[in-house]
């Protein structure tokens, strides 16, 4: 392999974990199962905050509480690749904020800054994390009120929700 081709290789493999990491927000954001699993590798580990295991674990873990959400969404920057060939470390920021109750079912917002150490693996051709370790970096709690989405959006539509009926899933069909 020339260095021409050695270097577009890197460029699409590394577009390919960035790829990665946003199907990782779509699936934590609006609950979609098959975007969650197409991030990480079956055999993968997760040390997300409480939950520390299997990656299939933490998805399990992770739908059975996002339904309980008025409001979840990430966003991902700042992503460093240290590149190799069939892995990479990968370190990226993140924020999340998160509507919902507590465990006294009051509503509360939570924003959360923190960074993803992934351990990325490529297998047949396809990159994904087979280790992930989150480190939060901040975090804040507020009690809100509820809100009614049709009230507060008015003419302001379709608004977002959850899979599958999120409008990103029709609106490109």
């Amino acid at each position: 392999m020339d260095i021409s081709t050695t270097l577009i290789q890197e460029l699409l493999d590394k577009e390919a974990i960035r790829d990665c990491l946003y199907r990782y927000c779509r699936g934590i954001d609006n609950a979609d199962e098959a975007a969650l699993r197409s991030a990480y590798w079956p055999d993968a580990t997760d040390q997300h905050g409480a939950y520390q295991g299997n990656a299939d674990g933490f998805i399990h873990y992770a739908l059975l509480s996002l339904p309980n959400f008025e409001l979840s969404i990430h966003q991902i920057s700042n992503i460093l690749i240290q590149y190799q060939t069939t892995s990479a470390n990968v370190e990226s920021k993140f924020s999340a904020i998160q509507r919902m109750p507590d465990q006294n079912g009051r509503m509360q917002e939570i924003f959360i800054w923190g960074r993803y150490a992934d351990y990325f693996e490529k297998r047949n051709h396809e990159w994904r994390i087979a280790q992930r370790t989150v480190i939060y970096d901040w975090l804040t709690e507020t009690p809100v009120n509820a809100v009614n989405k049709s009230e507060l959006f008015g003419v302001r539509q379709p608004i977002g929700g959850q899979w599958p009926t999120d409008p990103i899933y029709t609106v490109f069909k």
